[in-house]
C-alpha cells in the first residue's frame, strides 16, 4: 500500500498507518500539549507534552471506532475487508466489494458516523456524570467534540464521505441503478470541494480574512476523490452492458491440432501478430492446451510439414470464460487473480477467442468515440 506501513491486523482485518498520519499526529501532540501546558501550568514541562501525545493517539483511535463499524457491518453481509488505513485526513476501510441492495450500503455507510455518536455521548456522559476535572476532563471533553465533528463531517451528502455513500444508496433506491447513485453523489461531491476551496480562498479578496489553509485541503481531498469515483461508476456503469463475448480480441491466437507445423508457421505466425503463445483446439472447437512459438525451434525446419501442432500442444490449466459472462465481473477476476487474458468460450463451449485487458480498453474507447460521434 502505497506510502502506508501495516502496524497489525484487528479483528482478523490488516491495519495500516499511512505516512501522513505521523504528520497530523505530531501537530495534534504538539497543538494540544502547548494547550494543556497553558491551562494547567501545575503540570510542569514534560506531563502536558506527554498527555498531548496520549490525546492524539485517543483521537485516531476514535477514527479508527469509526472505520471498525464500516468494517463490521460490511462483514456481517458477507463482504471482505481488506484493510484498514489511517491518513491524513482520518481513516479508509477498504473493501473487497460493493453491497449488493441500497439498504445493506445504507447500514455500512452510517454504521461509521453512528459509532462516532455513541463515542462523543459515552465521553460526554461521563464528563457530566462524574467529578473529574483538569486534564483528565478536559482530555474526555476533547474526545467527545472530535467524535461529534468527525460524525457530522462525515454526514456531508457527498463522495468519498459517509454521508455520499448515503446519498449514493438512496439513489440506487429509487433508481434501482447503483451506478447512478454513485455518479450523483460524486457530483455533490465535487461542487461540495469547490465550496471548501473557494471558502478557504475568497476572504483573501473580499473581507481581509486569511487564507483557509485546511479548507483548501479538504476541498482538493474531496475533488479529486469524488472525481474519481464518478469516473470508476462510469466506466463501471459502462462494462456492466456488455460481455466478455464483445471483447474477444480479433484475429485471436486460436489454432486448430490438426495443422501441420509449417502451415502454422505461414498462416498464423509469420507476418502476423506477435503472439509467443496460441490457444490449440481440437476437431470439435474445445480447448486441448497451448503451444508457444518458441517450440518450433525444437523441430527441424524440414521436419515442419510431417509435424503437427499437436504434437508440440501442452496442456494449460488456465480458466475460461463464457461468452455472456458479464465483462464487469471478468475485469474483477483479471484484477483479483493478477492475470492479462483469459480465453472465452460459446455456450457449447467452442473456443471464440482470447480476451486481454487491452482488449477492453479498445472497447471502451470505441464505444467513446461512437457515443462522441452520435
Amino acid at each position: 500500500m502505497n506510502g502506508s506501513f501495516r502496524v497489525g491486523t484487528l479483528f482478523g482485518i490488516p491495519f495500516y498507518v499511512n505516512a501522513s498520519w505521523f504528520l497530523v499526529l505530531g501537530l495534534v501532540t504538539l497543538s494540544y500539549g502547548g494547550g494543556l501546558s497553558a491551562q494547567f501550568p501545575q503540570l510542569g514541562t514534560v506531563l502536558p507534552w506527554v498527555l498531548g501525545f496520549v490525546a492524539a493517539l485517543l483521537l485516531f483511535a476514535s477514527v479508527l471506532a469509526h472505520e471498525l463499524g464500516h468494517s463490521f457491518v460490511a462483514k456481517s453481509q458477507g463482504i471482505d475487508v481488506k484493510s484498514i488505513t489511517l491518513f491524513l485526513f482520518g481513516g479508509l476501510a477498504s473493501l473487497g466489494r460493493e453491497s449488493e441492495t441500497p439498504a445493506e450500503s445504507f447500514w455500512v455507510a452510517i454504521a461509521g458516523p453512528l459509532v462516532s455518536l455513541l463515542l462523543f455521548g459515552l465521553f460526554s456522559g461521563i464528563v457530566a456524570t462524574t467529578s473529574l476535572s483538569g486534564p483528565l476532563a478536559a482530555i474526555l471533553s476533547l474526545l467527545a467534540s472530535i467524535n461529534l465533528i468527525l460524525a457530522l463531517f462525515n454526514l456531508i451528502p457527498g463522495l468519498p464521505l459517509d454521508g455520499g455513500n448515503i446519498l449514493k444508496a438512496a439513489v440506487w433506491k429509487v433508481t434501482g441503478n447503483p451506478y447512478k447513485g454513485v455518479v450523483f453523489a460524486s457530483r455533490v461531491g465535487q461542487v461540495i470541494g469547490w465550496l471548501a476551496i473557494a471558502s478557504g480562498v475568497l476572504p483573501l479578496f473580499f473581507s481581509g480574512g486569511g487564507f483557509g489553509f485546511w479548507n483548501v485541503l479538504i476541498g482538493w481531498f474531496l475533488l479529486q476523490n469524488a472525481g474519481r469515483s464518478a469516473q470508476s461508476a462510469q466506466i463501471q456503469q459502462k462494462l456492466s452492458n456488455l460481455t466478455a463475448g464483445d471483447a474477444v480480441t480479433e484475429d485471436s491466437p486460436v489454432v486448430p491440432d490438426t495443422l501441420s507445423l509449417r502451415e502454422f508457421a505461414n498462416e498464423y505466425v509469420i507476418g502476423r501478430r506477435n503472439w509467443r503463445k496460441y490457444l490449440v483446439t481440437d476437431e470439435a472447437g474445445q480447448l486441448v492446451g497451448s503451444i508457444a512459438v518458441d517450440d518450433l525451434r525444437q523441430i527441424a525446419t524440414s521436419d515442419w510439414p510431417k509435424v503437427s501442432v499437436a504434437e508440440l500442444t501442452q496442456p494449460i490449466a488456465q480458466q475460461t470464460i463464457e461468452s455472456d459472462r458479464p465483462l464487469l465481473e471478468v475485469v474483477t477476476l483479471l484484477e483479483s487473480q493478477k492475470i492479462t487474458e483469459l480465453p472465452v468460450v460459446g455456450q457449447n463451449g467452442t473456443v471464440l477467442g482470447l480476451l486481454e485487458k487491452n482488449s477492453i480498453i479498445r472497447l471502451l474507447q470505441k464505444q467513446e468515440a461512437q457515443t462522441k460521434a452520435a
